[in-house]
């Protein structure tokens, strides 16, 4: 596929500043860019290599300076790069048509039209897959489980049974949906199993990164909804509800019974106490341990989570700590030497 810089700048709706006539193969890293490709900037910080870039075309805001460099300015250029990508690199079809013949499907199962379904993958009693969905290699559907239309399940996946996913949902490798929350009763010495009869919803638009766990609820329903984000290695436990278009990084842990708002942030490494309520619109900063509610619209760091300017200043306190023990040591010895005096 070949395009010119107008034809790009023309198929993202951005303002061409240079030679529009130079031929365009690829798309690469700011870093990296070579003649034929194009490349944006976003972040400020990568400004630093323009100057070095062959590329053919740097996408970039509309307020970016002045440069002899071929630009293209958009409102957002991340995303109007994520247009070009997809473009020059379309979604391949990795799945023959049909069902593979080691799969097993128990025959009350419906299946949709232009379902692609791997080898080994096993589906049981009563589930619903919806139509052109993609399910791959030794994916294991419980009974009583919903798939909506268009949804993609890599390899190795188990959906528990009773598990309902909605339309366009992605699930990365290695991910199970529906295991038993950690729930006991203590009587004594002695731990009871909470029988764990609830079931998870994941509505559509969802993306859940590799090897993530979501249980179900112990009554009712966990909840993933429209539009969340999650990255690879997350935790979230039984009747937790993660809000609209909230994103999630690695390696985060959300205890039960918590709910958090919509269009929130979570970092990585966070940690988020159980039977609390996280407001909209809240940023978590990375390896922070929520322990108390949030309000909308809050930013925290730290461990316990707080105000993120007041655990930045507690830090720099902290950090000067020894110098001043220091000083005050030196202090006592000398007004003990002036009392011998």
């Amino acid at each position: 596929m070949e395009l010119t810089v107008s034809q790009v700048a023309k198929f993202i709706s951005g303002k061409l500043e240079g030679d529009g006539s130079a031929p365009v193969y690829g798309v690469a890293k700011i870093e990296d860019a070579h003649e034929g490709e194009v490349t944006f900037i976003s972040n400020p910080k990568y400004a630093k290599f323009i100057d070095s870039s062959s590329a053919s075309a740097i996408i970039v805001g509309m307020d970016f300076p002045a440069t002899d460099k071929t630009i293209i300015r958009t409102e957002n250029p991340y995303v109007a790069f994520l247009r070009v990508l997809r473009y020059f690199h379309p979604q391949k079809e990795m799945l023959e048509e049909g069902i593979h013949s080691s799969a097993v499907i128990d025959p009350s199962v419906f299946v949709g039209d232009d379902t692609r379904i791997g080898a080994g993958v096993v589906i049981g009693k009563n589930s619903v897959i919806g139509k052109n969905c993609r399910i791959f290699p030794n994916v294991v559907i419980g009974e009583d489980v919903q798939v909506g239309d268009n949804t993609l399940i890599y390899a190795n996946v188990t959906l528990r049974e009773q598990v309902h996913i909605g339309r366009n949902v992605i699930i990365h490798s290695g991910t199970i949906i529906g295991s038993d929350g950690f729930g006991f009763a203590r009587e004594g010495d002695i731990y009871h199993k909470i029988p764990q009869v609830g079931i998870v919803i994941v509505e559509d638009d969802v993306e859940i990164g590799a090897n993530c766990t979501i249980d179900r609820a112990t009554l009712g329903q966990t909840i993933i909804r429209k539009g969340v984000k999650l990255d690879n290695l997350i935790q979230v436990a039984h009747n937790v509800d993660i809000g609209e278009n909230t994103v999630i990084a690695a390696q985060s842990g959300i205890a039960g019974s918590t709910k958090l708002g919509k269009n929130g942030i979570v970092g990585g490494q966070v940690g988020i106490v159980g039977h609390i309520e996280i407001g909209d619109y809240v940023t978590i900063a990375a390896q922070s341990g929520v322990s108390k509610p949030l309000a909308s619209k809050t930013v925290v760091f730290g461990y316990p989570a707080r105000p993120i300017m007041q655990a930045k200043r507690e830090e720099a306190a902290l950090r000067k700590l020894p110098d001043l023990l220091k000083r005050i040591s030196e202090l006592e010895d000398k007004i003990r030497r002036m009392e011998k005096e």
